[in-house]
């Protein structure tokens, strides 16, 4: 399976949304594949890997992110469950899990329910190693900014403003990944 062949079914790769999403994606793949390479030690799937992370976001451009070219109608928080809900149709469910759980470090069905957040009532948090590797490597990289990799620190201020439980799962990953 090749991601670039689904990818160019929903996007026009020279477009704003189309780079944002391209590079972006690269550069999350080339993360996780290069933390998975220094841990051979968990064993982790490097071919679903690469291509899972380049499926991560596929759902973009259902939702409302002008700045990076995509007028949907969905608030941009939602484009993890719609990406799943793609990859699914083209039968590629567990690539469509970590499109679901990727969001911030996963969403539990607690926060879903306590914010009010326009979203499936069901935990999208990740599962698997891979999930996990993937969601933290996607920490290191915006959308609007694709020129350089976030820091550290930046990502856990940005982590503890989502609350208590989203940092802790960060920092298990740090711990996990780094």
């Amino acid at each position: 399976m090749n991601p670039l062949d689904i990818i160019r079914k929903y996007y026009t790769l020279d477009s704003l949304a189309g780079q944002s999403l391209l590079i972006h994606s690269q550069l999350v793949r080339d993360k996780a594949q290069s933390l998975a390479i220094r841990h051979p030690e968990m064993d982790l799937d490097i071919p679903f890997i690469q291509e899972a992370a380049m499926l991560h976001d596929i759902g973009i451009f259902l939702t409302k992110a002008p700045d990076i070219g995509c007028f949907g109608e969905h608030p941009y928080i939602c484009h993890g469950y719609l990406g799943a809900d793609l990859l699914r149709e083209e039968g590629l469910p567990r690539h469509a899990l970590v499109c679901e759980r990727h969001t911030g470090a996963g969403i539990s069905l607690e926060m879903i329910k306590k914010n009010h957040l326009p979203l499936p009532q069901r935990d999208m948090l990740p599962v698997t190693l891979e999930e996990k590797l993937i969601a933290f490597a996607d920490k290191f990289y915006s959308k609007t900014n694709l020129t350089r990799e976030k820091k550290l620190g930046k990502i856990r201020v940005e982590m503890a403003f989502y609350g208590e439980e989203t940092a802790a799962r960060f920092e298990e990953w740090c711990e996990l990944f780094l």
